[in-house]
């Protein structure tokens, strides 16, 4: 086991780049916990086989060891082992596997499953994780459900794995909400869409009637939020994905934008304009009764609660250009926290609480970065041509962002290293992403 975790210690700091590690538990049984800021990632190497089909078709079985492959590989802290290398075949899970052979391979876990039909048409996935160099099971877990969930028992069993090794909540088993846009530039067609965190799945949520932007995931319910120009103007709407049912937030004069759930799905704060300015107000979602936040003859939108909800973080041009502000949830007095070169914007504070993620404007650039609540510690993530829109994965490790680099918008997703940024493959061009919380 102490070089299992070795292999996970592996993180060196790039420049002065800071690093904390810390372990908890018995030595054979040591929770890694790693804090990644910036530093350069040498990923843990792992063996997934072919999960067994035990009954169920060969083809079902991998293809829910291949998504957990994929799962692991795309958060950049593991490196699966190509199975041509492999020397074991492995037929029978409960069996200790010869773990000599996953050594040769540079193997420092394995793992290895079996996909079994029930009665009434279920399914059970199983599967166990291998400590090579320890010669000993450190997980075993089983799952029941129907043919039509396998991808998501796959996310299910990466979530765990991930979370075993690490220390840290997955992030597999999630879904993100965007707007899908097709036809000609200048006649796009959007549509609010959904799809599992990886790019399966893809469901259209509206028909392209109206424009539609900013949508937004409620963390306690299956509701969304998001902006819609139906009748022309921009109003806030609720769309339950359950039954699919629409209701209008409000009935506001002017327009309204950027509207976000506090973190207890009671309430949404959004931007109201008026007169040439933009103030910030928080509805409650069950009396509809509004409460002003901001005053005067400035600019104030994006607002995005703290994970507790005390706090909201809002852009706003009242020193003369878009700048990030830190106010209590109630109102009141603001404190400016961006101070850097050029203009920030789409502020939206971490499921930790630890960071705020915002998109840069300066230098021609686009920039995708992070800084501390009261400002410090700034650093930037990725730039380019037209980057924006930032959300975070429910375990506050991983960013997704849209790239426009003239041709249409595109998915991506960077963890908070900066190191490990991934496309996320869409059937069309994809814009505002905004990331779930967990399924399970």
């Amino acid at each position: 086991m102490p070089k299992l975790r070795t292999a996970l210690n592996r993180i060196v700091a790039a420049c002065a780049g800071v690093l904390a590690l810390s372990l908890a538990g018995t030595p054979a049984l040591a929770q890694l916990r790693v804090e990644l800021t910036q530093g350069v990632v040498q990923p843990m190497p792992i063996a997934i086989t072919d999960f067994a089909s035990g009954g169920a078709s060969d083809e079902m079985a991998r293809n829910i060891s291949g998504v957990v492959e994929a799962d692991l590989k795309r958060s950049g802290l593991f490196a699966p082992i190509d199975r041509a290398a492999f020397i074991e075949r492995i037929t029978n899970i409960d069996q200790p596997p010869r773990f000599g052979d996953w050594r040769i391979v540079n193997a420092q876990a394995l793992v290895t499953g079996r996909v079994t039909p029930q009665p009434g048409g279920q399914l059970k996935a199983e599967f166990r994780l291998w400590d090579v160099f320890g010669g000993s099971q450190m997980l075993g877990q089983q799952y029941t459900t129907t043919p039509q969930n396998w991808r998501r028992i796959a996310h299910i069993i990466s979530d765990t794995i991930y979370e075993r090794l690490t220390g840290e909540k997955g992030y597999f088993d999630t879904r993100i909400v965007f707007v899908e846009e097709s036809g000609p530039k200048d006649k796009r067609v959007k549509r609010l869409a959904i799809m599992d965190q990886d790019g399966a799945n893809v469901r259209q949520l509206s028909r392209g009637d109206d424009l539609v932007l900013t949508p937004r995931f409620s963390p306690s319910s299956q509701q969304i939020t998001y902006m819609s120009f139906a009748g022309g103007n921009p109003r806030v709407y609720l769309l339950n994905l359950e039954n699919g049912q629409r209701e209008l937030v409000g009935n506001f004069p002017g327009m309204t934008f950027a509207p976000r759930f506090s973190p207890d799905g009671q309430r949404v704060a959004l931007s109201l304009q008026a007169e040439g300015n933009a103030n910030l107000f928080v509805m409650d979602l069950r009396s509809k009764q509004t409460t002003r936040l901001t005053e005067g003859s400035a600019i104030d939108t994006s607002p995005s609660f703290s994970p507790d909800g005390s706090q909201i973080v809002f852009e706003s041009d009242r020193g003369g250009k878009p700048q990030l502000y830190v106010m209590s949830a109630g109102g009141g007095g603001a404190q400016r926290i961006s101070f850097g070169e050029g203009s920030y914007s789409t502020p939206v504070w971490s499921p930790r609480g630890d960071l705020i993620a915002f998109t840069k404007q300066g230098g021609g650039k686009f920039s995708i970065g992070v800084m501390r609540p009261d400002g410090q510690g700034e650093r930037i993530l990725t730039s380019g041509y037209h980057n924006e829109g930032p959300t975070w994965a429910p375990n506050g490790r991983v960013l997704m962002f849209f790239r426009d680099q003239g041709g249409g918008p595109k998915l991506f997703s960077v963890d908070i290293t900066g190191y490990n940024e991934q496309a996320v493959k869409t059937p069309a061009y994809a814009s505002d992403p905004a990331w779930s919380p967990s399924l399970h």
